[in-house]
């Protein structure tokens, strides 16, 4: 029954498969348990209260709800979409709330702002509007969008680990580790999963990414225990360069704590219109809506493409459901007062070790639910045990790049500014909106309007919106 329900024989994979890749998806993304809460926990709002509405940060409380959010949207990923991707609070959108929206309003009243835009982009796709946007981007551009994530989450990866640095002056924006060196014992934890890693795809070893964040974890509390190491950030004027990342890795103790829900539900619909002006908060739903809309249709392709779920035409199964259940993400976060859940493009890490069907999701958000409890464990992996996968990932995503027609220069141009500008602004929706636009203006310029989808042109106008969103608010005023 559950191999008929989930599909797992008929997509080729097996049981054991789907459950390895749900573990790995898990352990490369579980780091928003405890990172979410440091973005949007320790942000004041306008009235100077954090998130709950208290006058002290209560991180516990925000890693509660956004385990529990997590895990329930990505086993209703895997039961309605049957689709391998996990949900969890979207990175870059929970800055975007806690320093562009909460420090105008109430943390509730950006919150309804954040729902808001889940009810809107939730109507997109009940009305059949997401889907026909995602039909109409060409099928080239998809696979652009596919390469770009891959090198987007694997910069994710080497700077979350510390092997790529930001300068702090001068005209290089990024370098090797600290200043130009490799130093500390959390890198050479990093280069001994991703080395094992290696080795262990090459030869043909079954769950290869989960035993190397498994040894890597191993090894990483045995360094840690006794070399006394340290986290990086100590504090906001000092920082350990060897140190570990984000979690320092020991062994917990305690394993079960009692989570605290009292976050859910605080939220008001319409209340950041009696702070802000009505304009601003429409430009602020325009700004989450769009970003949600893209990052969403660029992972969404990105898994296709890598777990060979994607047609020809770059059409999905179950691609209505996918996109319903990600909408609804955007909903929920904002009713949990986590900021805004989607798709998470880490996922394809699991895919890399064999995932294809929504069995794989089940585990992960199992595995989050279960995380609420047992969040001790979570903080035993450091990122630098965990981010090898993600450098894997982004290696395997980098082939599908043959299927792109670089002779063509209405394609080959859109491809290659989205594939590096996803990396280089670090933004998935920037990368997807450079593309869109630039293949518009080409194939104009080119006489062959007819060859553009009427939808393309007015997404590619709403990007330009988009990118101009700045500029447009402080004209408003």
């Amino acid at each position: 029954m559950l191999d008929k329900y989930f599909k797992i024989t008929q997509r080729g994979s097996t049981v054991a498969r789907e459950v390895r890749g749900g573990f790995v998806t898990f352990f490369t993304m579980a780091y928003i348990v405890a990172l979410n809460p440091l973005i949007i926990g320790l942000a004041k709002d306008a009235d100077g209260k954090f998130l709950g509405g208290g006058d002290a940060p209560n991180l516990a409380m925000v890693a509660a709800a956004t385990a529990l959010i997590a895990g329930v949207l990505t086993i209703l990923m895997g039961v309605v979409g049957n689709y391998p991707l996990a949900l969890a609070t979207g990175l870059g959108l929970n800055t975007f709330v806690a320093v562009g929206i909460a420090s105008k309003m109430s943390w509730a009243d950006a919150m309804g702002l954040v729902v808001l835009e889940g009810l809107i982009i939730t109507v997109l796709v009940l009305t059949g509007f997401r889907t026909a946007v995602f039909r109409a981007v060409p099928a080239q551009l998809k696979i652009a969008v596919s390469v770009g994530i891959g090198l987007f989450i694997a910069l994710i990866g080497l700077v979350d680990a510390g092997f790529v640095r930001r300068t702090g002056s001068g005209p290089v924006p990024v370098t090797l580790g600290d200043n130009g060196t490799l130093v500390g014992w959390p890198i050479i934890i990093f280069a001994l999963g991703l080395f094992l890693m290696i080795t262990l795809m090459v030869k043909k070893v079954k769950g290869a990414l989960l035993i190397g964040i498994a040894v890597a974890t191993v090894a990483a509390i045995a360094v840690e225990s006794a070399f006394k190491i340290g986290p990086n950030f100590i504090a906001p004027d000092k920082v350990n360069p060897k140190g570990w990342g984000l979690n320092v890795p020991s062994v917990p103790s305690d394993i079960i704590a009692t989570p605290d829900f009292g976050l859910l539900g605080h939220f008001s619909l319409f209340g950041s219109f009696s702070r802000i002006s009505a304009v601003a908060a429409i430009l602020i739903v325009f700004t989450l809506l769009l970003s949600d809309f893209f990052d969403t249709v660029g992972t969404v392709t990105a898994i296709g493409h890598e777990s060979g779920l994607i047609d020809s035409q770059g059409n999905i199964p179950n691609n209505d459901r996918i996109l319903l259940v990600d909408s609804l993400a955007a909903v929920a976060g904002g009713a949990g007062s986590i900021s805004s859940n989607t798709s998470y493009i880490e996922s394809a890490s699991g895919v890399g070790e064999g995932a294809r069907t929504g069995l794989a999701s089940v585990v992960t958000g199992v595995l989050f639910l279960l995380t609420t409890f047992l969040a001790p464990l979570v903080a035993v992996i450091p990122y630098e045990a965990a981010t090898p996968a993600l450098v894997i990932v982004g290696f395997l995503m980098m082939t599908q790049i043959k299927g792109i027609d670089w002779a063509d220069y209405g394609i080959a141009i859109p491809a290659f500014l989205t594939i590096i500008l996803m990396p280089f602004t670090y933004n998935i929706s920037v990368g997807i909106g450079a593309g869109f636009v630039s293949h518009v203006v080409i194939r104009m310029v080119q006489g062959r309007r007819k060859e553009v989808h009427p939808l393309l042109i007015l997404v590619s106008v709403l990007f330009m919106v988009y990118f101009l969103s700045s500029p447009i608010n402080t004209w408003v005023g």
